[in-house]
């Protein structure tokens, strides 16, 4: 029914705007392809003129448009994870055994796109922010001393930092003598961004970002004299778009995407979905009934039916997961503890409802009753527009209602929805984590209590407030191992924790991707070439764009 209802939007949306099926492009291909606007499209409905690159639910993360404009100290291709890392605004670094100590020499004749020279000093500061500023400290990093001297910046860091040298990395860099004159980096909209990327703001209208070429960018000559980023209403919209060529880079669900999107155009329209060890997950807000008692949790991740929400939410293109750990098989095969090789997920309703009835709850008839004499239920939520989560979410409900729970659907705008996430005013979202080089990443993104802040108060990962001393201790000791035998003792341990707390439900595996074309512009990352993630919203984007050449057919 989903492909159905997707490919009847994108057949109506065609017929509208004069093409057929057969495939055929919507764009104007008599042009010089060096001449063109690349236009790049997200499914992120409405956005507010925000470009503070620090805010998640600002519009230059969201339409990701802050990585054309910031970039990195080295460049991190989450695709293959263990490709050696690109230098970027660092020509080296080198860390100290024990990961405690990082040293990094900044790269010579670069440019701030205000016209400023950049030097270590930026480096310097960007780290500083983020320890002054513990809401810009997404990464959750245990930042120390930081220090300059002539090229180079010290940074120490209060414990190992193995796992996290990849985030360091990553972490993207802004001009001391702009944001030492803003008040309050937490919350500014930061309107006139200045940065060292290959392109530069010029125009913002709810109708579309519009950035062009860097004219002191250091990294080269660009393909593309300008960017055009568009927010669609939703997948079928986007969906549209870059089947009309409309959009040319965008990153959307697309069921049947052979048959909609590549059959459209086969000559130019190509997809990339890299799997890795991300995943999706039912975000439970610990700090909230329902599912601030743990039997909740438990019952209701025995319910779950991961099999339709990989098949008929997510088409088959997410995997789902059947080891109870949440760790994507086989990618993850390795991390798995012993204990749980052959643990694999299977809905039982009996064993959810004895879970229930155990812990104090009843029934009323088919309806579950909590302990205060009320029905149970809960309100649930992702993005309008979002269909694979939109259908997902309804048959959360279906898995919930077979315990006597009833849940009620919400479908908010992508900013208001990522909001009340970082807020944590929700009960329970379906949500993603990100990949890395072992699953400790992911179950950080999920439940480590170095990310717990309390509702009302913005949270960066751990959206549903887990807290649990014990596995705060396990988080902690994996970071500080300096061998993989101590890494995995603490790491079999926060699995036992995810298994038997269930601080979140895993349901598929995630896979970045994007769909992209070949009419203006080729050297797109592929199956064939991956060399970086080649989602328009993740961190890989300078590297793109300046890997980008004007196609010439």
């Amino acid at each position: 029914m989903k492909i159905t209802r997707g490919m009847a939007v994108v057949a109506a949306a065609l017929v509208a705007v004069g093409l057929s099926l057969s495939g055929c492009s919507g764009s104007d291909s008599s042009s010089a392809a060096g001449d063109n606007v690349l236009t790049i499209g997200m499914p992120n409905g409405p956005q507010s003129d925000n470009s503070n690159p620090f805010l998640n639910s600002s519009a230059a993360s969201l339409l990701g448009y802050r990585y054309a404009i910031y970039e990195p100290i080295a460049e991190i291709n989450d695709a293959v994870p263990s490709q050696k890392a690109t230098p970027w605004l660092a020509t080296s670094w080198k860390w100290n055994a024990a990961y405690t100590k990082l040293t990094i020499t900044a790269r010579h004749g670069v440019t701030w796109s205000d016209g400023v020279a950049f030097s270590a000093a930026d480096i310097a500061y960007s780290l500083q922010l983020r320890k002054d500023n513990p809401a810009l400290n997404t990464e959750g990093l245990p930042y120390d001393d930081i220090t300059t001297s002539g090229d180079t910046v010290s940074v120490t860091f209060g414990t190992g930092q193995f796992v996290n040298q990849v985030k360091v990395l990553q972490l993207f860099i802004v001009p001391e003598h702009i944001w030492k004159t803003i008040k309050d980096p937490t919350k500014d909209p930061v309107k006139k961004p200045v940065g060292t990327g290959p392109y530069v703001l010029t125009s913002w209208t709810p109708q579309a970002v519009t950035l062009k070429a860097n004219k002191h960018y250091w990294g080269g000559k660009l393909a593309a004299p300008e960017l055009r980023y568009v927010s669609y209403s939703g997948n079928d919209t986007l969906t549209t778009a870059l089947v009309t060529g409309a959009a040319q880079w965008g990153w959307t669900f697309i069921a049947d995407y052979q048959h909609v999107y590549i059959d459209m155009d086969k000559a130019h329209n190509r997809v990339y979905y890299p799997a890795g060890l991300g995943i999706d997950d039912i975000v439970l807000n610990n700090e909230k009934a329902p599912f601030n008692d743990v039997a909740v949790r438990r019952a209701l991740n025995m319910v779950v039916d991961r099999a339709k929400e990989s098949k008929v939410a997510e088409s088959g293109i997410f995997p789902e997961l059947t080891n109870v750990t949440g760790i994507p098989t086989p990618a993850g095969d390795s991390f798995i503890s012993d204990a749980y090789k052959d643990k694999e997920f299977s809905i039982d309703v009996k064993g959810a409802k004895k879970v229930l009835t155990d812990a104090g709850y009843t029934y009323n008839g088919n309806t579950l009753i909590g302990k205060d004499g009320t029905p149970v239920a809960f309100t649930i939520s992702a993005p309008a527009g979002w269909n694979d989560y939109d259908l997902g979410l309804t048959l959360i409900q279906a898995s919930a209602l077979s315990i006597g729970i009833n849940v009620t659907i919400e479908n908010p705008t992508a900013d208001a929805w990522t909001d009340s996430l970082n807020t944590g005013n929700f009960q329970a979202a379906i949500h993603w984590t990100n990949g890395g080089v072992t699953p400790w990443e992911s179950y950080a993104d999920m439940f480590d209590p170095a990310y717990y802040v309390p509702i009302g108060q913005e949270a960066v990962w751990n959206y549903g407030r887990y807290q649990n001393d014990a596995a705060k201790s396990l988080f902690t000791a994996y970071t500080d191992a300096t061998d993989d035998a101590d890494r995995t003792k603490a790491l079999d341990a926060l699995q036992k924790i995810f298994v038997e707390d269930v601080p979140a439900i895993a349901m598929t595996a995630h896979r970045a991707g994007a769909e992209t074309s070949t009419q203006y512009y080729t050297g797109w990352p592929s199956d064939s070439n991956p060399y970086a993630n080649p989602q328009p919203t993740m961190g890989n984007v300078a590297l793109i764009l300046t890997k980008l050449k004007a196609a010439t057919d």
